[in-house]
């Protein structure tokens, strides 16, 4: 995504953000990956999976739907990078 489209986040996600700030995930790396993904595939109701990695054996996936000139982030999670490859 390279055109710059303003990000939001739902109430769910804010929480899930919330909850892993202490595990170091910050909003900025959440945009990060949407904007600059290492992968992406495609999700439920045509919703976007980004992924980048988040250390050696995790990875982080943001849910998303796309818009005009908007991204909402559905969710957000930290999973086993070997499930993912």
């Amino acid at each position: 995504m390279k055109n710059e489209k303003r990000v939001s986040f739902t109430p769910h996600a804010k929480e899930k953000l919330r909850r892993l700030l202490q595990s170091g995930v910050t909003e900025k790396e959440v945009i990060k990956t949407v904007e600059n993904p290492e992968s992406l595939t495609s999700g439920y109701f045509s919703r976007k999976i980004a992924q980048s990695k988040l250390t050696h054996e995790l990875v982080l996936r943001v849910v998303y739907e796309e818009m005009d000139n908007k991204v909402l982030v559905v969710t957000i999670y930290p999973a086993k990078k070997r499930r993912y490859e």
